[in-house]
């Protein structure tokens, strides 16, 4: 049986800080880059049914590029990811502000969010996986959140291919917590992610205005593009003459799964044209971004010279529900001390026959 590997490569310095790229070897076929900067999936690299292997998610080449503004490519996003109105909330009486950084709210934590860090790492081995455990720590007032927050993340491979994402924070001092990955997932390597067909476990979703912000309670997708119960083709549901997706471009919307007992389920199957890579992500998190890059523009490239074009690719991002803070109708994500934050997505590639081992389904390692 092969053995799971894991090595650092340095990767330049931010910041007047080294960084580094780790590499989790499953030793079957499957591997992936994290880069200490931004706790970035660099690259996720995965055979399709004929074994010919390639990297699932879209990346940038050099360390210059992920610290020049770009949209989160591979980035965790944090202190809170999505949308918060007016960069404004209320915790136990106190208002608080966010810097907005999207059309006068604050997206993804701020414009030094959790994306822009250089994270500490450390690997970890067993016997049928290997980890790279990165930390951060976030203090008081950063990015006008209250309380000195440590977040932790965890990627974990193992023989079956898959990649365990596992985030806990814990505070000093109430606060609110919504940590998340932000890849561009891409099974086939074309231009675009039009023809891969999508399949999401949920019932509902939430419409949003012009800005993003949920308008509302979560909506019944039934009737609407958003029914994604079945699997459909990206492409066409994009093309569907429809307010919402008009004003977005495409995707941009959270949808709320089934089952908000938090425990570990399905979220998402994403299958290329010719169905030689298939994606589920299994996830604790109440609900699920879909983004599918209606805002590249052929401006980053990767190190091959390819372009990020919109529509190039597809976010599935697990999270909390967007401006949460704000609505007290939503799950919570308000941390307080004592207790700790804990999420837990999977990524898995059933075309490659291989089955989770079950005792990975129990929760946060």
């Amino acid at each position: 049986m092969p053995r799971p590997t894991v090595h650092r490569t340095p990767f330049g310095s931010a910041q007047g800080t080294r960084t580094d790229l780790w590499t989790l070897d499953s030793g079957t076929g499957v591997s992936a880059e994290i880069l200490t900067y931004g706790a970035s999936l660099h690259r996720l690299t995965v055979p399709d049914t004929t074994g010919a292997a390639a990297s699932v998610v879209r990346s940038l080449t050099t360390l210059d590029d992920y610290t020049a503004k770009h949209p989160y490519f591979g980035a965790v996003v944090g202190r809170y990811a999505n949308r918060i109105a007016h960069g404004r909330f209320v915790l136990d009486g106190t208002e608080h502000h966010i810097p907005a950084n999207d059309r006068g709210h604050a997206l993804h934590g701020g414009p030094d969010g959790f994306h822009t860090r250089v994270w500490e790492a450390a690997p970890e081995q067993t016997g049928d996986s290997v980890s790279v455990r990165l930390t951060l720590h976030s203090p008081d007032g950063d990015m006008g959140f209250p309380g000195a927050l440590d977040a932790t993340v965890t990627y974990t491979l193992d023989t079956s291919g898959t990649l365990a994402v596992d985030y806990t924070s814990v505070t000093d001092r109430p606060t609110v917590v919504n940590l998340t990955n932000h890849a561009y997932f891409d099974l086939a390597g074309h231009d675009d992610v039009l023809g891969h067909r999508l399949e999401v476990d949920a019932d509902s979703f939430l419409p949003v205005d012009d800005d993003g912000i949920p308008l509302g309670p979560p909506a019944d997708v039934s009737g609407t593009p958003f029914d994604l119960t079945a699997p459909q083709v990206l492409g066409e549901r994009l093309g569907t003459e429809d307010g919402q997706l008009r004003a977005a471009g495409g995707f941009d919307h959270c949808w709320v799964l089934r089952d908000p007992s938090g425990g570990l389920r399905r979220a998402a199957r994403l299958t290329a044209p010719d169905a030689a890579r298939i994606l589920e992500v299994w996830t604790t998190e109440p609900g699920i971004q879909v983004y599918t890059a209606n805002q590249l523009d052929g401006s980053f490239t990767d190190g091959t010279g390819r372009r990020h074009e919109r529509h190039g690719a597809v976010c599935l991002e697990t999270q909390h529900l967007p401006d949460s803070p704000n609505r007290p109708d939503l799950p919570s994500t308000v941390l307080r001390p004592g207790d700790t934050a804990r999420s837990r997505t999977e990524l898995r590639f059933p075309h490659l026959g291989n089955q989770p081992i079950a005792a990975r389904s129990g929760g946060p390692l």
